[in-house]
């Protein structure tokens, strides 16, 4: 599509991903995917992400309403909620790593205890079977039983049921398996990365499309080929040296992002993938919630300033006493008029109202 500017691709980013506020079950429908976080600053990811696109959408209905809405907690590209029919395209899975018999001796005793129980919290388990601590992946320690119930959800055996105050609660499942041929099931979920994220640069298509082998690692050497289809189906444009894709049937032509001041997560996806970011919008920037203090330029959990269709800036929201503390940093000066700040005390009060 030889009429296509980065001024349009940046239109579309924000029009097509920030579409319309509806009903959380069509919003995850049209997302795909959602990816989660634990770090509440102000609320969690997950959280920050839905509440541009679901009507009267409040802090934490995700978890509430999470056993009516058909969905699956998983790892996908990354760790957040899926539909269940898409997160049974990616099983069977391979063990990440293999399990000695003492690691499949305490497995099978913990699947034992949940069935026999229906469901359980990790301190239920711990309580029972004290596996005493284990290091994590960032190199901490963190309980080797809340550990195994991570690997045993990732196999499969375990499935999300709710969440407690924000921890996983589990149940045990007969281990799913996705029907039917590997390259139909990994098209449609590079599909889902593809109306997730699009528009993108072709460096990150192939990232995403990478990433998949975490979600699904028995099909790692089938990701390639996927790749090479994916870009063969898709519409591209290519400008200043870099191919961008995005879905056949939309037209970045006809995009408007409207007016409006909105208060990103760092998660969100207009946001994610910071080589889309810095070529859509000019500037750098960086999730510092693991940057040490003194080290920081934006905050410890700075969210993206959009207006209208640009970028401008960043805030770094809080709950305080009084409700909402917010600071605001901005790349080239506060943007000038009266609109601007309209918008920016609307947005401010519409996060207050999500927060409750």
């Amino acid at each position: 599509m030889s009429d296509v500017t980065l001024d349009h691709l940046r239109r579309y980013a924000v029009a097509r991903s920030l579409f319309a506020p509806t009903t959380l079950p069509r919003a995850l429908a049209r997302l795909g995917f959602v990816q989660a976080d634990p770090i509440r600053a102000p609320a969690r990811a997950q959280d920050l992400t839905l509440r541009h696109r679901v009507k009267g959408y409040k802090a934490g209905d995700l978890e509430r309403r999470y056993a009516e809405l058909g969905i699956e907690e998983g790892f996908f590209v990354n760790y957040g909620f899926l539909h269940r029919a898409d997160y049974l395209r990616m099983h069977q899975r391979r063990a990440r790593q293999q399990w000695d018999e003492a690691t499949q001796r305490r497995a099978r005793a913990v699947l034992r205890f949940i069935r026999k129980h229906g469901s359980a919290h990790p301190r239920e388990i711990e309580a029972r079977f004290s596996h005493g601590k284990a290091t994590n992946y960032w190199g901490g320690t963190s309980n080797a039983g809340t550990r195994l119930l991570d690997a045993m959800h990732y196999e499969g055996l375990l499935r999300v049921v709710k969440r407690e105050s924000g921890v996983r609660v589990y149940a045990a499942q007969a281990r799913p398996r996705a029907e039917g041929g590997a390259a139909k099931h990994i098209d449609s979920l590079i599909d889902i990365i593809v109306r997730k994220y699009a528009p993108l640069p072709a460096a990150s298509l192939a990232n995403l499309v990478g990433r998949l082998r975490y979600g699904t690692p028995q099909w790692a050497e089938k990701l390639k080929p996927a790749l090479r289809r994916a870009r063969r189906r898709l519409a591209h444009a290519r400008m200043d040296g870099i191919d961008w894709y995005w879905p056949a049937n939309e037209n970045p032509l006809q995009s408007d992002a409207g007016d409006a001041v909105r208060l990103l997560s760092p998660f969100d996806p207009v946001v994610w993938d910071r080589r889309r970011f810095e070529l859509l919008w000019g500037w750098r920037y960086r999730f510092e919630a693991y940057t040490p203090a003194a080290k920081r330029k934006l905050g410890y959990y700075a969210l993206p300033l959009l207006w209208r269709d640009q970028v401008v800036g960043w805030c770094n929201a809080s709950r305080s006493a009084g409700g909402l503390d917010c600071s605001h940093g901005f790349i080239t000066g506060q943007p000038r008029g009266r609109a601007f700040l309209r918008e920016l005390e609307a947005e401010q009060a519409r996060l207050r109202d999500f927060l409750g």
